[in-house]
């Protein structure tokens, strides 16, 4: 069975492996391992936490095959972004050139650098390997956040966000990167895009232009990639999209990938989930497709599973599934339909 828990410091290895076959855009698992231990650390550290607010908790998953024991994904959450280190955005927007001398009226779209999503809790680090992108494994290891949010609300802000993978070419080339912030930068993507994941952001606000930059001065090529998704990131952001998702005119300041948004108390996952009574039975439970959770903040498990919901509200599961989630008779599970 395929089973969401917290990262463990155990986990080092396999998360290092992640790392190192994500391809370059994925600024939030760097392929570090000493970043990749702190990240560690500070994961454990955020599911100890005691929290009555949002703060600065990194969150980080594993999505664990149990009959083996390997490691073979991962997700986080960012609880609120840009506290301890600048948040960055380019904010399409839009300057009008008119004279009424000349009866001339033109509408020019502009990017402004903006740090609007202060604050915001962010979906972040989702990454899974090639062999296991089958058997709603991808939904599993994306939509388990929601759930945990929906469980502990108040760790969270009311406003999520995701930042998706902007387009780049069969090189790995970014036309945004190369029509645009190559010239303020004087680097390659991928070193600019390693040292803003590893919290070296201050070469940002020190090197990009201070000023609206005018689209319709920039190529085709850099035009076009604006809001554009990379081709493996479609089926992450139709999710999002699913669930409520949306976009607001927000890039990412490397690559123009779209940021979408949802408030959380809006997301599907987190408004159709609810809680039941958990009730052991001996044999095995046929019925839909659910995403369930325990509750337990510490020691948080997340599967997908056929479930069986009786008239009194609460739901029976097998041994073998409680034994996974780490609950028992009488426990409260945190349930939602898959689809």
């Amino acid at each position: 069975m395929m089973i969401i828990r917290p990262v463990q410091p155990a986990d080092l290895d396999a998360l290092e492996n992640l790392a190192g076959r994500a391809e370059t855009g994925l600024t939030t698992l760097p392929d570090d391992r000493n970043l990749l231990e702190q990240k560690i650390i500070a994961s454990q550290q955020a599911f100890s936490a005691e929290r009555n607010e949002s703060g600065d908790d990194h969150y980080l998953f594993v999505l664990e095959e149990s009959e083996v024991g390997e490691v073979v994904g991962t997700s986080g959450i960012i609880a609120a972004v840009g506290l301890s280190e600048a948040f960055y955005s380019y904010k399409l927007g839009t300057i009008v050139h008119a004279s009424r001398e000349l009866n001339i009226y033109n509408k020019v779209s502009t990017l402004y650098l903006s740090n609007d999503y202060t604050g915001c809790t962010e979906l972040c680090t989702l990454f899974l390997d090639a062999g296991y992108r089958k058997n709603n494994n991808g939904k599993l290891l994306s939509k388990c956040r929601f759930l945990f949010m929906a469980e502990f609300p108040h760790r969270f802000a009311s406003k999520v966000i995701a930042e998706m993978r902007g387009y780049s070419d069969e090189q790995g080339s970014s036309p945004f990167w190369e029509g645009l912030g190559r010239h303020f930068f004087s680097m390659d993507f991928s070193q600019a895009d390693f040292l803003s994941g590893t919290g070296n952001k201050a070469f940002i606000a020190e090197l990009m232009p201070k000023h609206p930059v005018y689209v319709n001065l920039l190529s085709k090529e850099t035009r076009d990639a604006i809001g554009r998704v990379h081709k493996s990131t479609g089926p992450a952001l139709n999710m999002l999209e699913k669930e409520g998702f949306s976009f607001q005119g927000y890039i990412d300041i490397f690559d123009a990938g779209p940021t979408v948004e949802a408030q959380l108390k809006h997301i599907r996952a987190v408004r159709y989930s609810r809680t039941l009574t958990v009730i052991i039975v001996s044999h095995s439970v046929d019925g839909e497709p659910y995403l369930i959770s325990n509750t337990k903040p510490r020691d948080f498990r997340c599967c997908i599973a056929p479930l069986s919901i009786t008239k009194e509200g609460e739901i029976s599961i097998d041994k073998t599934l409680a034994g996974h989630l780490n609950v028992d008779y009488g426990d409260t599970v945190r349930i939602v339909p898959l689809n």
